[in-house]
């Protein structure tokens, strides 16, 4: 019986594979090893979220309409010039829910295992991308895939697709953590069943026992934080000295005392006085302030890893408070840019401003809010805001921003 990737990959002919290594300048045969990584990643990733129902209903929502036929019918021109209008815009809201801040690193892995270069392999996962979308909504479009049928689907082809993955390409810290975690508190929770009957304070006592094991499990795996590179430093250069954690600190302390910042759903966010929260909130609740190509709203605390798009956990906090600013604002949509200096590669600039953009639209996404309203671009070094010439103004250029393209009271 044919998995469901062997489905997937079946809709590709020899015609499309030819083309797609005609424009990514590769082997026939490293494409295909490439795009079979493509599509299990993007069907682990998936699996990763099988239960998740909220999740699976938005993905299901992409699958309506002609969305099947126009995808399977288009995939020979989308190798040959990629995902371009509609579809591309479908899949840069696809691969960011699916992958989340991991989207640059499955790329880069998709490419070490092909033996492609790395801009190939962002490729090969935008071209996996409408595979997968593709052969899905031919089955919504028949009737005999529902969201609950698509969580069992996912769940039954996860452990075939292994053999297609690199090893740990999908682990972390954080999530052998909480296994290790959860299996603690499972492992109390069988002896607490397992003992005969007793005074009834000792259940209660046994569970608060397994919560403080499985929260010091994943303290001790945690571990130190490394000094990171601020989302202001959007490079390949290699990585800060030691005073860079010093300046982050400076710039950070430079936003001003932390205030509580009213919503209008009732929460408060505790902010920086002079932080992007305030002045984007100021700006949505202003109704003389017309949407416009050229406001842009700055983040001011994101982390990431030095030349990588991997986003730091201190970036939570303002990814939070956004989120939250979003929810507050249901009827405003945003566009997330990513933007760098002009030192090194301007084609390597363009791919990892657009992975870091990506990113951040995948955590925001993660954290409820609907990708319909919102969307991720990568500028490279277009559109600088200070003067290259200078380290000031290089740290200036590299940054992500915002930039509102919808609100209700907008002039």
């Amino acid at each position: 019986m044919a998995t469901l990737m062997d489905s997937i990959l079946g809709m590709v002919t020899p015609e499309t594979k030819q083309a797609l290594a005609s424009r990514l300048g590769e082997s026939p045969q490293a494409v295909q090893g490439g795009l079979g990584t493509a599509t299990a990643a993007t069907l682990a990733g998936l699996a990763s979220k099988s239960n998740d129902s909220g999740f699976l209903s938005q993905i299901t929502g992409f699958l309506g309409g002609s969305t099947g036929q126009s995808l399977v019918s288009s995939l020979p021109s989308l190798a040959a010039t990629g995902p371009t209008g509609g579809v591309n815009d479908l899949v840069n809201r696809f691969l960011p829910m699916v992958f989340g801040t991991q989207q640059g690193q499955v790329a880069n892995a998709v490419s070490q295992q092909a033996g492609v270069g790395s801009g190939s392999g962002l490729s090969l996962l935008k071209m996996a991308a409408p595979l997968v979308l593709g052969y899905l909504a031919k089955l919504h479009a028949a009737g005999s895939l529902t969201t609950s049928s698509l969580g069992n689907m996912l769940r039954a082809e996860a452990p075939s697709l292994q053999s297609y993955l690199p090893a740990g390409l999908f682990s972390s810290a954080t999530t052998a953590a909480s296994a290790t975690a959860g299996r603690a508190a499972s492992a109390v929770q069988e002896r607490v069943g397992a003992v005969t009957p007793g005074p009834r304070w000792l259940v209660p006592l046994a569970i608060l026992g397994a919560l403080l094991l499985a929260w010091l499990v994943i303290r001790s795996m945690s571990g130190p934080r490394q000094p990171v590179q601020s989302a202001a430093n959007v490079t390949t250069t290699p990585a800060p000295t030691a005073t860079a954690p010093v300046d982050t600190t400076a710039r950070w302390a430079a936003l001003g005392d932390m205030i509580k910042l009213k919503l209008p759903d009732g929460s408060e966010l505790n902010v920086p006085s002079r932080g992007v929260e305030v002045r984007l909130v100021s700006y949505l609740n202003d109704p003389s302030a017309p949407v416009s190509e050229t406001t842009w709203f700055d983040f001011d605390r994101l982390l990431f890893d030095t030349g990588q798009a991997t986003l730091q956990p201190a970036s939570q906090e303002q990814l939070g408070n956004i989120a939250a600013i979003l929810k507050a604002y249901p009827q405003v949509k945003m566009r997330v840019g990513g933007y760098t200096d002009n030192t090194g590669d301007p084609a390597s600039n363009l791919q990892l401003s657009e992975q870091r953009a990506n990113n951040v639209m995948g955590e925001l996404t993660r954290q409820g809010i609907d990708p319909s309203r919102i969307d991720a671009k990568g500028y490279g070094q277009e559109n600088p805001i200070a003067d290259n010439s200078t380290d000031a103004g290089r740290q200036k250029n590299r940054r992500i921003s915002m930039r509102v393209t919808e609100k209700p009271n907008a002039a």
